[in-house]
């Protein structure tokens, strides 16, 4: 006999899946925006493959780039765009599990309201930037 998915599963999962399809088009047009030249990209497409090889100490310091969400002031190139569905795609996990967390209160399920609260907390937190760590 097969699991029922219970309320909470089902709302993550739409959630997810039409975050990803949203996110996933932004990302087509912003990527068309960019490779057609609509807007004049940060690094020249032509350079592009000369940043790949690079750390990402060495990138930013060749690029003029600065770490974290240093991007959301560059928003004027091309190629800084398709960091916005990017941002979306990393934050969609928050938003279902903010989603989820106000029928795990109403059903008084206090183990899922933590991990849900914790998990909000954690991902924001990480997202932040405060911690300085990888990439960014």
């Amino acid at each position: 006999m097969a699991a029922k998915a219970t309320e909470e599963q089902l709302l993550y999962a739409n959630i997810l899946n039409k975050g990803m399809l949203i996110g996933l088009l932004v990302l087509i047009i912003t990527f068309i925006i960019y490779a057609l030249g609509i807007l004049a990209p940060r690094i020249p497409l032509g350079e592009v493959q000369n940043y790949w090889v690079m750390s990402v100490k060495d990138y930013l310091n060749a690029s003029g780039m600065h770490a974290g969400w240093a991007w959301i002031g560059n928003l004027r190139y091309g190629d800084m765009l398709t960091f916005i569905p990017i941002a979306f795609l990393s934050g969609l996990t928050i938003l279902c599990y903010a989603a989820i967390l106000p029928g795990l209160i109403r059903k008084k399920d206090t183990a899922y309201v933590v991990i849900a609260i914790l998990e909000i907390i954690v991902l924001t937190f990480a997202a932040s930037g405060i911690l300085g760590t990888g990439g960014h």
